[in-house]
């Protein structure tokens, strides 16, 4: 019989390189030995974005993507499709830890230096799964036909119309009617369930195949090829599987459906921050929300939007806040060729690298926040002041990186 199954994968293999890929991306992958925690948020992931295919597919069986019918077919599926509960919250729940996995995976570049070179094209490949994730999680917003979903939909693409000629018909352009309407959601429902996960998952792919080429970072910052034993194989490296699949990989997938299960089953609207709750009723033209406000992981960009309250060379403060929006996204684009620090890992950077990071992350929750309530202007100052430090971390970065005093690397990893 392991005969028959070897000549039976020869026989694929001669005609479809299945174990020679295995072999590249697996049990020949050689990654460094000394990875950490902050190492397992790409795998975890990997894990939702299976969770969010799965779930989504089987919602679609019983969504209704009409004016007239989604928010019923959601309350049908929560009340009388077999388990259909339990698939709604695991795809509403596994957004948000989406983006939890996915900000984690981003500072752990941020602080060991994984977008600097030769990994400049997988943190790009990143940034653009982080836009393209964005834009399926605002996509989906609106499926759902709740009150919120409608009314921040209605703020988001109205922005739209700030841009000064084109503004308006390009509103309208995006919502395929002069209002929100069926339309609008009908063709965010085909975005959301075919255009969008099929660019995610190129880009994952080709995520995946830039890392392979040019190899993993590690907490050091060091690069591990260049000791080599006598057969080519890194000598602070080992085999990604079974060593971190196994090692490391399958123990953090662990802890995290149990984390993820805990929320699930016991906290799915988590209070109003994953499912808000004017969303409980069906969306209303002439009812307008107390508050308007999107989902947890886009506020920081929604304060920073806010926070722009002046108008500009004749422009008004609209279409500022669009443009520092856009600019807070578009900027980490760019970060390759802005750290001019002659070492990777913040274990090795100097006092302002580390200072200035610690200032990004709290500005960055206080965003977060800001986002989240009625704006006073107390709280619009310090949106402003967070704003700016956001910027001056990325801006200041070519001067800070270069004037800094760093720590000796060693020529090896370490294991501490």
């Amino acid at each position: 019989m392991i005969t028959a199954l070897r000549n039976f994968m020869g026989w694929i293999d001669d005609r479809l390189p299945v174990t020679e890929t295995y072999e590249k991306h697996m049990s020949k992958y050689y990654a460094p030995k000394n990875l950490n925690i902050w190492y397992l948020f790409g795998v975890l992931g990997f894990v939702v974005l299976i969770n969010q295919l799965l779930t989504g597919i089987w919602l679609t069986m019983s969504y209704v993507p009409t004016g007239e019918a989604a928010f019923a077919s959601v309350e049908y599926i929560m009340r009388d499709v077999d388990y259909g509960w339990l698939l709604r919250y695991m795809h509403s729940t596994g957004a948000s830890a989406f983006f939890v996995v996915v900000y984690l995976h981003m500072f752990r570049g941020l602080m060991y230096g994984s977008y600097q070179k030769p990994r400049e094209l997988i943190w790009i490949l990143g940034m653009l799964i982080y836009v393209a994730l964005m834009a399926e999680g605002f996509f989906g917003y609106l499926l759902p036909w709740g009150n919120m979903s409608f009314w921040g939909a209605q703020v988001i693409v109205s922005l739209a119309g700030a841009i000064p000629i084109v503004g308006e018909d390009l509103a309208i352009w995006v919502r395929g009617d002069f209002n929100m309407s069926g339309v609008t959601l009908n063709r965010f429902f085909a975005l959301h369930v075919v255009l969008v996960p099929l660019v995610l998952l190129v880009l994952v792919v080709l995520h995946i195949l830039a890392l392979h080429e040019v190899g993993s970072n590690n907490p050091d910052g060091v690069d591990v090829k260049k000791h080599l034993d006598a057969e080519g194989r890194p000598l602070d490296s080992v085999p990604f599987h079974p060593y971190h699949t196994i090692g490391h990989d399958l123990s953090a997938i662990v802890v995290f459906l149990f984390i993820f299960c805990a929320v699930l089953f016991f906290y799915p609207d988590g209070g109003g921050y994953l499912i808000e709750h004017p969303n409980y009723e069906p969306a209303d033209p002439l009812k307008t929300p107390e508050l308007i406000a999107p989902v947890w992981y886009y506020t920081p960009f929604y304060s920073m939007l806010r926070a722009a309250t002046f108008p500009l060379f004749g422009l008004d403060a609209k279409f500022w806040g669009l443009v520092v929006m856009a600019g807070a996204i578009a900027l980490p684009f760019v970060l390759p060729w802005l750290d001019r620090s002659p070492v990777r890992s913040m274990r090795y950077k100097g006092r302002p690298s580390k200072v200035f990071l610690v200032l990004f992350v709290i500005a960055f929750f206080i965003l977060g926040y800001l986002g989240t309530v009625h704006p006073t202007p107390l709280k619009t100052l310090i949106a402003q002041v967070c704003t700016g430090i956001y910027f001056a971390y990325f801006l200041l970065m070519p001067w800070y990186t270069s004037v800094e005093m760093t720590k000796p690397v060693p020529d090896r990893v370490t294991t501490g």
